[in-house]
């Protein structure tokens, strides 16, 4: 069996290194790393160089030529790849150029043993062989050494194992030019017998590695993708918390216009009792504003404190109505700090303040199918009269709702989130609506 080129043996060997060629190449135009390349380029070098053994008389020619430059060749893309896999360059910089200088002389014999073959024949081919091959196998050897006492990496050693293995019996092979082919046959087995189980598995051994390489690629590749998720969300912590920065000021700025106007107006009790409310509204937000997010049900409780104060700026105060759906668990309903709080400030100086009569503000926050849906309804003059009266869309933006809409997309990544405004006003009445839903969790 071990005689017969045909045998299955070696059949499976051939067409197992094609096989490897194949997909080694594939993986090369996938992600056109050279390193795929080389050993692609390195398998299909040994693929032709052994098929020799079952090609037709007719193509003997053929190898008669290229037979050794098909080897010098092997060896060359060899090197290359072992450059690439193992990093030369970054851990054997001197060594590296000496490993660069050995692939340009391989492919230099390459072409130079298809001279000899054209020139002089075979006979000198296979004594220039006899020469350059025992220099070659010092040279492996050494390399081998040094690559194992300077490269501490698992696929140093195994890189090493896997050659040696292929080096040692393919000089087994070697000795059919010194001691002849029949010691082996008169055996039952072929001299190549070697060279073909070194190539099998030093390609097993390559190719496990090469499966490691991936595998690590695959693992920084999901330990950068969590990287940049926690960066991501960093970010986004960072610019909710620069919103919030702007709108806290502009909400501190009206509130501090609202006690100078009492203290102008001589009205210091009212002065006074604002001052002792808007302090501790200030001591609420101060604790709540140490997290990018809060709970739904401290945001109504500084809502609330609020309103008192806006209801004693307004002239002839305001009805605040707040209706929650008792479904909801408003202590894990994660919302930015003071969300809510612009879109009543819109309602009260932009809404009611414009309005004769009863003031009314109504606030409800219902679960409307796996989301929150918060609804601020005034009897305002409406959003669509107040832009006619003070040109607002103009003249100011509303800030701080604008800030909170960009606040609570940031936190839902902008999913499920709706934002909506509606002049509900007719001919019997008027006000505005405004919608915020975004999702329960």
């Amino acid at each position: 069996m071990l005689l017969d080129f045909h045998s299955e043996i070696y059949s499976w060997i051939r067409g197992g290194l094609f096989v490897l060629f194949i997909y080694h190449f594939l993986i090369f135009f996938q992600n056109r790393s050279k390193l795929y390349l080389y050993y692609s380029l390195y398998l299909l070098a040994l693929s032709i160089y052994l098929l020799q053994h079952i090609l037709p008389d007719s193509a003997s020619v053929f190898y008669d030529y290229f037979n050794f430059s098909i080897q010098f060749f092997a060896y060359a893309a060899y090197v290359a790849f072992a450059r690439d896999l193992l990093d030369t360059r970054a851990h054997l910089i001197r060594w590296d150029k000496y490993f660069e200088i050995e692939v340009k002389i391989l492919l230099i014999l390459a072409v130079v043993f298809i001279l000899i073959q054209l020139f002089l024949g075979r006979s000198f081919q296979l004594m220039a062989f006899t020469v350059i091959a025992p220099l070659l196998t010092i040279f492996t050897l050494v390399s081998y050494y040094v690559i194992i006492t300077n490269i501490r990496d698992n696929s140093a050693r195994y890189f090493v194992v896997g050659s040696l293995v292929y080096v040692l019996l393919a000089n087994v092979s070697f000795f059919e030019i010194i001691l002849g082919s029949e010691i082996f046959i008169d055996n039952g087995i072929q001299p190549m017998f070697f060279v073909y189980s070194g190539a099998i598995l030093q390609c097993i051994i390559f190719s496990i590695i090469l499966g490691s390489i991936i595998k690590k690629i695959q693992q920084k590749s999901k330990n950068a993708e969590l990287r940049l998720a926690v960066k991501l969300k960093e970010m986004e912590e960072l610019k909710m918390t620069t919103l919030q920065s702007q709108m806290n000021p502009h909400f501190l700025f009206n509130s501090l216009n609202s006690i100078n106007n009492f203290v102008l107006k001589n009205e210091i009790e009212k002065a006074s009792d604002y001052i002792t409310k808007f302090s501790k509204l200030i001591r609420v937000i101060l604790n709540s504003s140490s997290s990018p997010t809060s709970s739904l049900s401290e945001e109504l409780t500084i809502l609330a404190l609020y309103v008192k104060l806006e209801q004693m700026r307004v002239t002839g105060g305001f009805n605040y109505k707040v209706t929650i759906d008792k479904n909801l668990n408003l202590d894990s309903i994660q919302v930015p700090p003071l969300f809510l709080q612009p879109f009543i400030e819109n309602a009260i100086w932009h809404g009611i303040m414009k309005k004769e009569g009863e003031k009314i503000i109504d606030l409800s926050i219902k679960e409307d199918n796996g989301y929150v849906l918060c609804v601020v309804l005034d009897n305002g003059v409406g959003i669509n009269q107040t832009n006619k009266i003070t040109h607002l869309s103009q003249k100011r933006k509303f800030f701080g709702a604008k800030a909170t809409e960009n606040r609570i997309r940031i936190l839902h990544k902008n999913e499920g989130v709706e934002i909506q405004t509606t002049d509900i006003s007719n001919d019997q009445a008027s006000g505005t609506k405004v919608s915020i839903r975004f999702p329960l969790n």
